[in-house]
């Protein structure tokens, strides 16, 4: 039967993932309403599953008359009835992100329409969001409200860990927190900024890599095709040219 609103399509859905018996976690705007006790409006649900899961979980979805897709099989599939949907997602389009079973067992437990759920912990949530910049959205402000109001419950030395290669933009998102915050930036482990300050330090000293790459298709694969297609940079990894040279 079609669901007459969304919140019974959400309802429904989560219905189906339970008795699945599949692992899952929400993320997204419910998992930030949940933790920052808001009640902010979302166009869709993203449950976030293993790369191995979402197979079987599309399986389960089609067996019940659901339309499935994958968009992107990098990180991306569907499922939908007449106008409403949600994101099963395994992964990231930057292919820096991927769900394990780190992010399982560090779970916690809300009820959303009323049913028991888990919900992507802090930690990962962040790291879930740390990479969605662009013209048309931006999810940093989403990261500055977590910090704010959830940082006992994020695992900084393992986002770092996460964030290792990356941690330029970690710090990019700490040094806002406390732009936003000044009588907050305490909340921000001294340890880690520490480390993250040092790590700039000692980059002025590293010689400039002498292949000209661009990785702001780690944010934006649109916003930086320019860069990559016309001004001549490599796209995030440079992996071709570095072989030719």
């Amino acid at each position: 039967m079609r669901p007459q609103k969304v919140g019974d399509f959400y309802k429904e859905c989560l219905k189906i993932l339970n008795q699945s018996h599949i692992p899952f976690l929400v993320g997204g705007t419910f998992a930030v309403n949940v933790y920052l006790g808001l009640n902010r409006l979302t166009k869709d649900l993203d449950i976030f599953c293993r790369a191995g899961d979402y197979p079987k979980i599309l399986k389960i979805f089609s067996g019940h008359g659901y339309k499935t897709t994958v968009p992107d099989e990098r990180w991306l599939a569907k499922v939908s009835k007449g106008q409403f949907y949600l994101d099963i997602i395994f992964g990231s389009a930057n292919a820096a992100v991927a769900m394990t079973d780190v992010w399982l067992r560090s779970s916690q437990t809300a009820k959303i329409f009323g049913l028991p759920v888990r919900l992507l912990p802090p930690t990962e949530l962040f790291w879930s969001k740390a990479f969605i910049q662009d013209r048309n959205r931006y999810d940093g402000n989403d990261i500055a409200h977590l910090i704010l109001i959830k940082h006992k419950d994020i695992d900084w030395r393992k986002l770092l860990s996460y964030m290792d290669q990356f941690w330029e933009v970690l710090l990019v998102h700490i040094l806002t927190f406390r732009f936003i915050y000044p009588s907050e930036r305490e909340l921000i482990p001294r340890w880690l900024m520490n480390e993250l300050i040092g790590r700039l330090q000692d980059q002025f000293k590293v010689p400039v890599s002498k292949l000209k790459v661009c990785r702001g298709r780690h944010f934006s694969n649109n916003d930086f095709a320019v860069d990559i297609n016309e001004w001549g940079f490599e796209d995030i990894t440079g992996w071709q040219h570095a072989r030719e040279k």
